[in-house]
């Protein structure tokens, strides 16, 4: 299966240290979009134990990664990334498809997905 989104070296490293510090080693990532936020669609991350009929499955350094067929359609090209600064570390998406986000860089359109924005 061709990969959706792509884990920097950093961000794939966070990912397993997450799952070895909560005894989730054998799970799958989960990665997709949900609507909400201001700008209609945010992101979600996180840990399955099961893959859904609807899911496409990739690898990427000992990762087993899920997003589902309608995230897919707007996270296809996207990049996370992991970044660690004075304040703690965070997890950066760079989503080529997103051509409006809201401040706070949690939610995004597209220009074919409005979502469904809240107030914020």
């Amino acid at each position: 299966m061709e990969k959706i989104v792509e884990l920097t070296e950093k961000a794939a490293e966070q990912v397993k240290q997450m799952m070895k510090e909560s005894g989730e080693e054998n799970v799958y990532f989960r990665v997709g979009v949900y609507g909400g936020g201001c700008s209609g669609l945010s992101y979600a991350m996180g840990f399955e134990h099961q893959k859904r009929e609807e899911d496409y499955e990739f690898e990427q350094d000992g990762l087993r990664i899920l997003v589902d067929k309608e995230s897919a359609l707007v996270l296809k090209g996207t990049t996370i990334d992991y970044e660690q600064g004075a304040m703690g570390g965070g997890f950066t998406i760079h989503n080529p498809n997103a051509i409006a986000s809201c401040g706070c860089g949690s939610s995004f359109r597209t220009a074919t997905h409005a979502g469904t924005p809240e107030e914020c």
